[in-house]
Order: C-alpha cells, then sequence, then structure tokens
C-alpha cells in the first residue's frame, strides 16, 4: 500500500476546518473526507505521470543508447570504424591471395548467418527492415483470407460464459459457397462436395509459412512486450478465442474454484500466489514453466523475430495459466516447409488423464515431451537450430517437477455432469441437454473417439479431409479431451472452427451424419455442459 504524507497546507487546512466547526464531530469528519479526496486525486495524478522504471540492460540493446554518464562509455572513433566489418578482414597470411576464393569462405556460415538467409553474410538489420515492412501487407492478405471464409462479426450469447465471464460466440461462422445451405450441405456425398469446391472448412494456413512460429495475441503482447514480432501479428478476432486470463483449477485445491485471483501468472508473482497452495516440489514445477527458454523466433541471437534479444519464451507464455489463449504455431512432425501445417496451442487442463503428447508423434510422458521440445528449438523439430539458438538439456529432476505441476490442472466445475460416470445427472440437465447427451453417444457417433467420463480415447484418428477438399489431409491427429471444450476455442488442431456450432457442422459432413438443425442445437447444448 503506498502511503501518503499530509504537507504542511494540507496540515493548516485541517486545523482551519476543525476551527470553523467550531470543533464539532461532523464537521471535522466531512472536512477530513473533503482532505482525503484531495489527496487522491493528487496521488491519481502522480501514478499516471510515474514513468516506467528504468531498465538498463533494455537501454543497452537498444540503438539509440541511454545518455552517457561515464567517459569510458562514450563511443570512439575506433569503436565507430568499419575494422569490424568482417569483408574487412586482413588475411593471416598474403599467401591467401592466390589460394581459392583468397582464403575465405563465400557461402554461409551458419551459426554467423541468420538461417534461412537469402545471401551469405547478410546483414541481419535489413532482414529486419524488409520484414518488417511487409507485415501490414502480410496481416492484410490473411484478414481478407478470414473474412472470405468466415463471418466475422461474433454474435455472442447472452447467457453463456466462460469460467471469468468472456461471453460465448455462437455460431456457424463459415461462410458457404453462394445457393448452397448446411441443410443441402448436408446431404451431398464426399465426392459431390470436393467436386463442387463447397467444404466450409478448408485449412487454416499460417499467415507467414516461411517463418512460420510461435504468434501470440495482442492482448498478451500488451502484457508481455518480448512477445512481440516484426514479421507476423495474431490473426484471429478476440471474440473466437478463450478468455484472458484464463481460470487455474487445481486438483489438489478443488474446493477452492478459481485460483488465478485474476491474474496472469508469471515469474513474478507465482510465489506470492501459490506459496501456500502448491508442495515444494509443485512450486518449482511451476517455476521452471515460467522459466524463459531461446526458441526459434525468440532467442538472443540474428534468427530471431523480435526487435530485441529476448532470453525466449516459457512454457506457460503459450498454455497461459495452465491453459490456452489460442497461440499458434507450425507442425514440427513434417517436411518442407510448405506442408507444415498450422497448430493451435492446447490446454495443460486434465493432463493428468492423457497418456499421449503432442498432435502426431504419441510421445508417451509428458516429460518426455518436455525433454523433446527443450531439445528442438520449441515446436520446430530440429536440434540443428536449437543447438546455434540455446539448446537445453533439463536434469531429469527439473523435468519431472514440471510434469508434476502440469498434472495438477484440472478442468473447470461441471455442477451437471454425475462425478463418477461423467454422464449427465437427470435431475440438473434440461431437455435440450439430455437430448444432446444421446446423440453424442448415438447417432452423432461422438462417443466413439471421446468416450466418457474424459471424453478421450487416447488415440489417433485420420479423418481423411482429402476426401472433401483439393489439398493433403492431415494424417492421424491426436483425440483431445472435450472436458472444459467450451473455455478452448477455436477448435481442431489448427482452429478452423471458431464455435461450437461450427465444429459440430464440420463432423456432421465429415461422418456424414445428417443431422437435423433441432438436433445440432441439442449437440451444442450438451457439449457446454461438460
Amino acid at each position: 500500500m503506498r502511503t501518503v504524507r499530509m504537507t504542511q497546507p494540507t496540515l493548516q487546512l485541517l486545523n482551519e476546518i476543525r476551527t470553523r466547526s467550531g470543533g464539532h464531530p461532523i464537521g471535522v469528519m466531512l472536512g477530513a473526507l473533503l482532505i482525503v479526496g484531495m489527496l487522491g486525486n493528487a496521488w491519481a495524478q502522480d501514478t499516471r505521470s510515474t514513468p516506467a522504471p528504468h531498465d538498463a540492460a533494455l537501454d543497452a540493446q537498444r540503438s539509440s543508447p541511454a545518455p552517457i554518464k561515464r567517459p569510458e562509455q562514450k563511443k570512439t572513433a575506433h569503436d565507430l570504424s568499419d575494422d569490424f566489418n568482417v569483408h574487412k578482414a586482413q588475411p593471416s597470411s598474403p599467401v591467401f591471395k592466390r589460394q581459392a576464393k583468397e582464403g575465405r569462405v563465400s557461402g554461409f556460415d551458419f551459426y554467423r548467418d541468420p538461417l534461412n538467409a537469402d545471401v551469405p553474410y547478410q546483414d541481419p538489420g535489413q532482414g529486419v527492415k524488409k520484414e518488417s515492412a511487409n507485415k501490414p501487407r502480410v496481416m492484410e492478405e490473411q484478414r481478407q483470407l478470414l473474412e472470405r471464409r468466415y463471418d466475422l462479426q461474433p454474435k455472442l450469447d447472452p447467457k453463456a460464459k466462460m469460467s471469468r465471464g468472456k461471453p460465448l460466440a455462437v455460431g456457424p461462422t463459415a461462410r458457404l459457397a453462394s445457393g448452397m445451405s448446411w441443410d443441402k450441405l448436408g446431404q451431398m456425398s464426399p465426392a459431390e462436395i470436393k467436386e463442387r469446391n463447397a467444404f466450409p472448412y478448408p485449412s487454416l494456413p499460417h499467415p507467414l509459412q516461411t517463418n512460420g512460429g510461435q504468434v501470440f495475441l495482442q492482448m498478451q503482447i500488451d502484457m508481455f512486450p518480448r512477445l512481440e514480432r516484426f514479421d507476423v501479428a495474431f490473426d484471429i478476432p478476440d471474440a473466437f478465442v478463450p478468455e484472458f486470463p484464463p481460470a487455474i483449477f487445481l486438483s489438489n485445491r478443488a474446493e477452492l474454484g478459481d485460483v488465478s485471483r485474476g491474474e496472469v501468472v508469471s515469474i513474478n508473482n507465482y510465489y506470492r500466489l501459490f506459496k501456500d497452495l502448491l508442495t515444494p516440489v509443485q512450486l518449482d514445477g511451476l517455476r521452471m514453466l515460467l522459466t524463459p527458454f531461446p526458441q526459434e523466433e525468440f532467442n538472443p541471437t540474428d534468427d530471431r523475430k523480435t526487435r530485441e534479444p529476448s532470453l525466449g519464451v516459457t512454457c506457460l507464455d503459450c498454455h497461459v495459466n495452465g491453459h490456452t489463449t489460442g497461440q499458434f504455431h507450425l507442425t514440427p512432425d513434417i517436411r518442407p516447409e510448405e506442408r507444415r501445417f498450422r497448430l493451435d496451442t492446447v490446454s495443460l487442463r486434465g493432463l493428468f488423464n492423457q497418456q499421449i503428447h503432442g498432435s502426431k508423434r504419441s510421445l508417451r510422458s509428458v516429460e518426455d515431451f518436455t525433454e523433446f521440445e527443450q531439445r528442438t528449438a520449441y515446436f520446430n523439430g530440429d536440434e540443428i537450430h536449437a543447438a546455434k539458438k540455446g539448446m537445453n538439456i533439463l536434469s531429469r529432476v527439473q523435468v519431472s517437477h514440471m510434469a508434476q505441476m502440469q498434472n495438477m490442472f484440472d478442468f473447470p466445475p461441471t455442477p451437471k455432469l454425475d462425478p463418477m460416470t461423467g454422464r449427465l445427472d437427470n435431475a440438473k440437465a434440461n431437455e435440450s441437454e439430455l437430448r444432446g447427451e444421446e446423440i453424442f453417444f448415438g447417432k452423432g457417433k461422438c462417443a466413439s473417439c471421446h468416450p466418457a467420463p474424459s471424453y478421450l480415447d487416447n488415440q489417433l484418428h485420420d479423418l481423411h479431409l482429402e476426401r472433401f477438399l483439393n489439398e493433403p489431409g492431415d494424417g492421424p491427429i491426436k483425440t483431445f479431451t472435450l472436458r472444459g471444450v467450451t473455455e478452448s476455442p477455436p477448435y481442431m488442431h489448427d482452429g478452423r472452427c471458431f464455435t461450437l456450432e461450427d465444429t459440430v457442422e464440420f463432423f456432421n459432413l465429415v461422418m456424414q451424419l445428417r443431422l437435423s438443425q433441432d438436433e445440432k442445437q441439442d449437440l451444442v447444448a450438451f457439449l457446454r455442459q461438460l
């Protein structure tokens, strides 16, 4: 709490009020309230005018350094000379003039040059300048693509909300071809849909495929500027992503409900928030999950996609509060680059019930998953890049602590589900929800991949979307849990379905279910209770 001291004029004013009121208690009290209000306004003004804390390390990284205070900091002619230019280096022997290439390496020096540079010894500043200038065009093209595919004007449910109050967007949002309706489309065969190029949910591309990599939301960047990229930005409108910050539910303290207290957990506040809720091992694991490590786009080298060098990103930069807020990257499992597909960040809620990890890799423990990502530049599948940008070989003790913490993240409460079976409690559910449950376990065939009570089967399934699209299918993709699904939009591995209604329409077509409009609405009503 900030202490406000009363100045001499303030004390004189208080004495004058006491004198004029004849010492009457009410008069003195009203005068004191007036002064408190004045002090409060002064405090607020002072707070707004207070500059941000000086960060010497950050200033030292900038091209315009802080004012010089010491003589040894002044740049000399030597400091500013061109002698440090690699092309100006004098050979160690004049004999090299007669050797091939004059003894120079004329090709790429992969440790020095930015990876994927267009020419050897490329000036990284030129790359930053070029990609920064291209960023508006990149994002405008992605915006136009989204507007062609989706109705981006969100329709918000007046009652249904996420755990911390963000309203749910309802759909479907996908735009259909001229003259087409959902009912008509639902009656067509896969071959007919493909022939007419009418499938409304093609893959959702990364806005900048060549660079790829992790992309964070603007609301998160506003809080953590180190996450802003100069080449690309987040593309999906805010209404169609999870709330920020998400709630946190701990399986070891279920009686507390949301323990986030409305804060984004970071290295700055985790100890204060959780020292009395977690064991020392779990708390240490949380510390590791909040510790930045170099990553493909966020690192200290010229390869980074941030203007300033950085220590990297943390696990919970993507899995904010152990959940997700829609960050995306590219799958590490496929090459060449143009065959890699967009991957939406999944929630860590309910990780304790998951037996395989990774959308395609089927890693058999979260410890293995953690170690693998640390060695491969975080979701790039490339240990060569990781070695350059900062490969971290974590001890198995640290990895196990991280796993212990991740296994504490629980699902949101489900008051209408029977805690033993995961099915609806008939006494609490309404008629629409009960009909939706019947469709889920019957005609909709949803339970074949999402059985209760966890609503996942720990398998990988291939939907063979090439039956409907003039593009390659995705191959087998891990089944993700449907528990807490209302708080994890957008849906599918690449986020191509913005709402639950979009997801129901997607599977109605892919599985040829031929659901009626009422059946679709009932199914969504049931999914909201999970």
